[in-house]
């Protein structure tokens, strides 16, 4: 009916066929092999229940239509309207949806934001954020883990980790990698005047033990230290947080969630196979458009969105051109019109480049 995401027969043959795999007896002779199974099984799985439930709402909306031209019944009539409507943006978000078809789209993902020079005022925006994606991502039924945070002095974050699990994830979430600037009075400046503040965002794709990530153990260099926290009885007495340098691409990379170094460590490098991974993905996407993407290096100077609360409100995305009037309900985690906006462009981007 729909093609791409909703090819009802393709994703039922796959359906059938990864069934197949999984009742097989020898499935679990390769674990690695068939974790992947389970998982592309589970996200299929997902597909086939939103084609299920569009059509089933699609049938719904077609049915109290006709009841309410027969029956002249004008409020029906605006319901039907408004419910057809509703379906047809969710149809768009789903045919876009089918575009995530890069190397790692259906991957969960690793979400660092680190706040711009500012002191609290910075800070108190890389809180900001993590508020809005965190909301994002409840919205979509993702869960999210907190791998690392670094709290402000008075208010506020200096940086966070953060694992956001579910389909797709880095598929939905890669646009977000980039400067996000804020205009608003400060709520910090007695004299209630208007600041600009930064924190970048990078999102990097979480890998499996399927991809083989060539690290050597002679360009680490691994320290130890207190995790940070609220105080009281959530400090941590001990040097069980971990921070991973690897030296041949000054990549960064700590964790400090669990109270066991060895785990934290392991984490941490999976964190580091994870942005490696993504940084030879970016290589390859650059070199095949030859050209600079919205996907490279992040410098304070790219800003890829501007928040402003004052003097009006309005959140435009610098790339793709896309408004939205309610900041408020932005920085609430309804930003699915932004992401939605970058994989049109996208689209549009590699139909040019082929």
């Amino acid at each position: 009916m729909f093609g791409g995401l909703f090819d009802w027969d393709k994703l039922n043959r796959r359906l059938q066929d990864l069934n197949r795999k999984i009742d097989g007896k020898d499935l679990w002779d390769k674990p690695e092999y068939a974790q992947e199974i389970m998982r592309e099984r589970a996200q299929t799985e997902q597909d086939v229940k939103k084609c299920l439930n569009f059509e089933r709402e699609y049938k719904d909306a077609v049915t109290l239509a006709e009841l309410a031209d027969e029956e002249n019944d004008s409020e029906a009539q605006k319901e039907a309207q408004h419910a057809i409507e509703a379906l047809y943006t969710r149809s768009e978000a789903y045919r876009l949806e089918s575009l995530l078809s890069g190397e790692a789209d259906r991957n969960d993902c690793f979400m660092e934001i680190h706040a711009g020079a500012g002191g609290t005022e910075a800070q108190d925006w890389a809180q900001m954020l993590m508020r809005m994606y965190t909301m994002w991502a409840g919205d979509h039924d993702y869960s999210i883990e907190q791998i690392e945070e670094n709290v402000g002095e008075e208010a506020g974050i200096k940086s966070t980790t953060l694992k956001i699990i579910g389909a797709r994830a880095y598929g939905w979430l890669k646009s977000e990698s980039g400067v996000h600037r804020l205009v608003r009075i400060s709520p910090f400046d007695s004299n209630a005047r208007r600041h600009t503040s930064f924190a970048s965002v990078y999102i990097y794709p979480v890998i499996d033990d399927t991809i083989d990530v060539k690290i050597e153990e002679k360009d680490l260099k691994t320290d130890t230290y207190r995790a940070s926290g609220a105080g009281g009885q959530h400090i941590n007495k001990t040097e069980s947080a971990v921070r991973i340098t690897h030296m041949p691409t000054r990549i960064i990379v700590q964790c400090q969630n669990d109270r066991s170094q060895h785990k934290n460590k392991a984490t941490a490098m999976n964190m580091l196979r994870a942005r490696l991974y993504e940084l030879e993905l970016r290589k390859r996407e650059e070199k095949q458009k030859d050209a600079n993407s919205a996907k490279s290096d992040i410098g304070w100077g790219y800003q890829i969105r501007s928040y402003v609360l004052h003097p009006y409100q309005m959140v435009k995305d610098l790339r793709t051109g896309a408004e939205k009037g309610n900041a408020q309900a932005a920085l609430d985690g309804k930003i699915d019109e932004f992401l939605l906006a970058y994989l049109g462009m996208e689209k549009s981007s590699k139909q040019v480049v082929s």
